[in-house]
């Protein structure tokens, strides 16, 4: 939440490499402790967010992720997007993205030219009645 407690958003563009994958979940992390959720719907976020990064990291094919924070409080949604190989989708029934859905209220997958984007979504409201 922005200071003045509206809406806002946080654009971050890291090199698709596993050394940088702390960046995003710092800042989902500390996101999310901003707008009051608690301290497992915290960690839920950031493995969320941190399989997002994994799924795309290999299929990068211009080696850049590009992620959104939008806070509009009590709601928190993270888009991680990378350029993917033509035709590319992150497998559905795989471990990484059964773990993905688990720790969020929506999870979902899109290409649009070229450039596939992972949006995760959870709020402070849903994560203090869990």
């Amino acid at each position: 939440m922005s200071s003045n407690g509206r809406s806002a958003e946080v654009r971050l563009s890291i090199p698709a490499d596993s050394a940088y994958i702390a960046v995003p979940r710092s800042v989902v992390g500390n996101l999310a402790a901003r707008n009051d959720f608690t301290v497992d719907a915290i960690d839920d976020l950031r493995i969320a967010v941190d399989e997002a990064c994994a799924l795309l990291l290999p299929q990068a094919s211009d080696g850049v992720l590009d992620l959104v924070f939008e806070i509009d409080p009590p709601q928190l949604t993270v888009s991680t997007t990378a350029t993917v190989p033509n035709g590319w989708k992150p497998d559905t029934t795989s471990f990484g993205w059964t773990v993905l859905t688990a720790l969020v209220e929506s999870a979902a997958a899109e290409t649009v030219d070229g450039r596939l984007t992972i949006t995760v979504s959870s709020s402070a409201t849903t994560s203090e009645k869990a």
